[in-house]
């Protein structure tokens, strides 16, 4: 019988985004198959969570599943309809609080947040602020989204500059970063500290009319794209940028209809080629044992 046995990048843990393994997965069958693939950990969003709950798990259940296959919880998401007090319903507040409950458990110091509200500036900076208040000792890792209130990183950047606090960070994403067109020039401004963690994954030659469509549904792995993955994880790691996280998010409706095992393989395959190739001293080590 062979099983797999990861060795642990404490400084920035090779993980496994949530939408990568697509939205049915059970938590357990989720655990075993990331471990099984070689990711040191896995992304859950506040959905997950509950799903896992509905099915009967406790939490002490979802540690202990987690203890069992050697792995870790090392990114949660998702804040969104943070950005006025109209889209701040009971349910976006009970989604708010989800999170910080899943990040205080599974001991992830930060949480993915993105905002979809064309909002005027000044009011994000006031939103974000309030929402890293209410956060507390958690990050808030604000993501830009080229079809977003936030839609580059100079726009990121400023509303984190404006709201200076120790809790207020930012999130790059590839597809994100490949579709605002982001060079090494807008990176230039930004404090390599200020970056919380990287999401990797390429993207299409020719970008969808319907951006969102596009990143919801169809990237490609890591490196086997037009995004030059490599390039943009080693613009980072030259600016100085320590992620808590290095998360593959490959959110493809065609990989995972072939199977979430496939899925997983597949870009931990190319995950490790492309950190292989530009940050090595992260590269996650696999080990196969009989």
């Amino acid at each position: 019988m062979t099983s797999t046995n990861v060795k642990q990048n404490k400084l920035c843990p090779i993980t496994i985004a949530s939408y990568t393994l697509g939205t049915e997965v059970s938590f357990p069958e989720r655990v075993r198959i990331a471990a099984e693939a070689g990711f040191e950990g896995i992304g859950l969003r506040a959905e997950n969570y509950v799903d896992a709950r509905n099915a009967g798990l406790t939490d002490e259940d979802m540690l202990r599943i987690l203890d069992e296959h050697q792995i870790k919880v090392t990114e949660v998401e998702y804040i969104t309809q943070w950005g006025s007090f109209e889209d701040r319903t009971e349910a976006q507040q009970e989604k708010e609080q989800t999170t910080y409950h899943m990040a205080r458990l599974f001991n992830v110091k930060h949480i993915n947040c993105g905002l979809l509200e064309k909002l005027p500036e000044e009011q994000i900076i006031v939103a974000l602020d309030e929402l890293c208040e209410r956060a507390g000792d958690l990050i808030i890792g604000l993501e830009f989204m080229p079809y977003s209130g936030v839609p580059d990183l100079a726009t990121a950047w400023r509303v984190v500059k404006a709201v200076n606090r120790e809790n207020a960070m930012l999130i790059c994403d590839t597809w994100h970063w490949a579709r605002a067109n982001q060079t090494i020039e807008d990176l230039e401004p930004v404090p390599a500290e200020k970056i919380v963690s990287i999401q990797i994954c390429d993207v299409h030659e020719k970008p969808y009319e319907a951006l969102r469509e596009e990143s919801l549904h169809d990237r490609l792995a890591p490196g086997e794209g037009f995004g030059n993955t490599a390039e943009f994880v080693r613009i980072l790691k030259e600016h100085g940028v320590s992620p808590r996280v290095i998360s593959a998010e490959v959110i493809s409706d065609a990989m995972v209809a072939k199977g979430v095992s496939y899925a997983a393989q597949r870009v931990f395959g190319a995950t490790k080629k492309v950190l292989d190739q530009t940050w090595p001293e992260v590269s996650p080590k696999k080990l196969s044992l009989v």
